[in-house]
């Protein structure tokens, strides 16, 4: 089984391009060390902290739509229900892997893998 470092998504209301081109379908790869460290240097940053997430989806974005260069212009013009998606689901695949764990089946002795993300906590939650 290959180690998944991108994802696919579906943004809520989608990107409208220059052309009037609505993108809803997109790629999100998994961020790096660097994607995180390398926009804190930025002025823009420095300046304006909430403009990290900007820089971030920049960098993580690989598509959307029939676009293969996303930059910092794209992401300003999302609408904030993509935007807020989008930070959602960057969250959700750097930050949300679980850890899977091989288990038996009591009764039929099935073996297969449990992701333990999905297991509520002690509080039922």
């Amino acid at each position: 089984m290959a180690f998944q470092t991108e994802y696919e998504f579906i943004l809520p209301k989608g990107y409208v391009d220059e052309e009037g081109t609505l993108h809803k379908r997109g790629v999100m790869r998994l961020a790096t060390a660097a994607d995180e460290i390398l926009p804190m240097r930025d002025p823009r940053v420095q300046s304006n902290p909430g403009y990290l997430t900007i820089i971030l989806l920049s960098r993580v974005i690989t598509r959307l739509g029939d676009l293969t260069m996303i930059d910092t212009r794209t992401v300003e013009k999302f609408f904030t229900a993509d935007l807020a998606f989008l930070q959602n689901f960057y969250r959700q695949i750097n930050e949300g892997e679980g850890v899977q764990v091989k288990t038996v089946c009591p009764k039929c002795d099935h073996e297969h893998e449990v992701d333990m993300a999905f297991l509520p906590g002690p509080s039922g939650a």
